[in-house]
């Protein structure tokens, strides 16, 4: 046997629970296997966790996929219901509201994307309604929700969805599955982190208790104190609180919404934003704001007076500082979660953040002794993807008309980092979109916020104006009439949830 084959990990150490730390251990204990691996959780029932996500994208599905998760069991098991999108309400100006839909635009025409004919079609018809062209949005705002069934030219097959959950019960959840994988869960709060003095790796945590736990490779899931990749680690953290100007959220849950929406809701207030997340047992709310542009009583009372139903606790206070660690991976430990730096979940990112990082750690994860190559080719990567979606947040923002407060007025205003101005120039001036080193969001997200808040194009693709009017009108009729037609026979979103996964 090699002396690398002798080095190989043989146990991963997780601190802290919540999302996190149970979606790790199950991906671990399911991917890695616990014949070969010792896979422990430790977390502290005194310690609470933020919990603050409950919506998600697309790429949900997939992770719950590998871990061979029966969706409507799932589905029931965390009160959750269906979700085609996100609506924002007043971000490009006052009254306005759009829906970034999952899922495509219309039918590309060879390699020309739909969006370019509604650019197009919006020279010749101003007043051109894009969601009709959608059958995410059209199933959304009538609240309908089916899944994609097998009718390769019908639009219901485009229809394409993530979840609304209960990330508490999501996390209990995960946490049966890893224990059932043979995952090992310790209750007990992490007093102190012991450091080898040569290598400055982690060796071992020792509990309040007295207890010691060794590991050869340790993930840190312990929210936005950083207990191993920064109190012990000393990685350091790099703030763009100057870009992302919120600093707190205030939530609070309320009863369910009838009917239930098939879409998670984002409404701009003065400085900041309100989200709505319908639940199958109750809707979730928080109003993310700057504290430098509005108190907390003026923030949790702007809540209050908008909750679509009657709350049913009383307001919790969050705060946090957005940007991320220095390095993600650090020695021997990798902080997955809220301890790798934190993003407002405008685009409800943060669950799948977790995920990218736990499927990026599995391309990497060492085979015997840490490879500093390895290591920095996994922060590199997450980096670039986070600044990714650091940016396309950064859009809704720097994108508005918005006058009505000082909080507006910074944004609209502010400068922007190179690569989300560049874009911005490039779709204003010619109508084009271009997904950089597969970033998480599409050209279709990209288009249906740069037009939903109001960004007008002063050209369109050439390539459009190869297909003759008279064919051109008709393309648009008849996909615009499918879609339509096709939303007729979708089901309502609370009819769809009572007959396939009721809680």
């Amino acid at each position: 046997m090699n002396d690398n084959a002798k080095r190989r990990i043989k146990k991963i150490i997780i601190v802290g629970g919540g999302t996190a730390g149970w979606m790790t251990a199950a991906a671990f204990s399911k991917v890695l296997g616990t014949s070969c691996y010792d896979i422990v959780l430790i977390e502290s029932d005194d310690i609470g966790t933020v919990g603050v996500g409950e919506a998600t994208i697309p790429l949900i599905t997939s992770f719950n996929q590998i871990l061979g998760l029966d969706e409507s069991q799932f589905m029931k098991k965390t009160q959750a219901t269906f979700k085609l999108g996100i609506e924002f309400v007043n971000w490009g100006n006052i009254g306005d509201r759009y829906i970034h839909p999952f899922g495509v635009y219309g039918k590309g025409i060879g390699s020309l994307a739909f969006y370019n004919f509604l650019l197009k079609q919006q020279k010749i018809k101003p007043d051109t309604d894009v969601g009709d062209y959608s059958i995410n949005i059209q199933a959304a705002r009538h609240n309908k929700f089916m899944r994609a069934p097998n009718l390769p030219n019908s639009p219901l097959a485009d229809i394409r969805y993530a979840y609304h959950f209960d990330a508490g019960l999501y996390a209990l959840y995960l946490r049966n599955y890893a224990e059932q994988q043979g995952a090992i869960r310790v209750q007990g709060e992490i007093t102190n982190v012991s450091l080898d003095d040569d290598s400055g790796c982690i060796t071992s945590v020792i509990l309040k208790d007295g207890q010691t736990h060794s590991a050869d490779f340790f993930i840190d899931c312990s929210g936005f104190r950083g207990l191993l990749i920064e109190q012990a680690l000393k990685t350091g953290y790099e703030d763009w609180s100057h870009l992302l100007l919120s600093d707190t959220a205030v939530t609070v849950p309320s009863e369910v919404i009838h009917p239930l929406p098939s879409f998670t809701r984002s409404t701009a207030h003065s400085a900041g934003w309100q989200w709505c997340i319908p639940l199958q047992h109750r809707t979730g709310n928080g109003h993310v704001f700057s504290s430098r542009f509005m108190s907390e009583d003026e923030a949790t009372s702007l809540l209050l007076q908008h909750l679509p139903t009657p709350a049913l606790a009383e307001p919790r206070t969050v705060k946090f500082k957005t940007g991320i660690r220095r390095k993600l991976w650090n020695k021997n430990c990798v902080a997955i979660g809220l301890s790798s730096g934190f993003i407002e979940p405008l685009e409800s990112t943060s669950i799948h953040l977790i995920h990218s990082a736990i499927h990026k750690l599995l391309t990497f994860f060492p085979t015997g002794a840490l490879s500093q190559v390895d290591i920095d080719k996994y922060n590199d990567v997450m980096r670039t993807d986070i600044e990714f979606i650091r940016d396309f947040i950064l859009l809704h923002y720097k994108a508005t008309s918005r006058t009505d407060s000082a909080f507006w007025n910074h944004c609209r205003t502010m400068d922007v980092p190179d690569g989300l101005r560049k874009k911005m120039e490039l779709y204003i001036k010619s109508g084009r979109l271009y997904r950089d080193n597969n970033e998480l969001f599409t050209e279709d997200s990209w288009f249906a916020v740069m037009e939903g808040q109001g960004m007008k194009v002063e050209d369109y693709h050439p390539l459009v104006d190869s297909v003759e009017q008279v064919k051109f009108d008709a393309m648009l009729g008849d996909i615009a009439r499918a879609i339509r037609e096709s939303t007729d026979v979708i089901p309502s979103h609370a009819e769809y949830i009572a007959r396939y996964c009721k809680a």
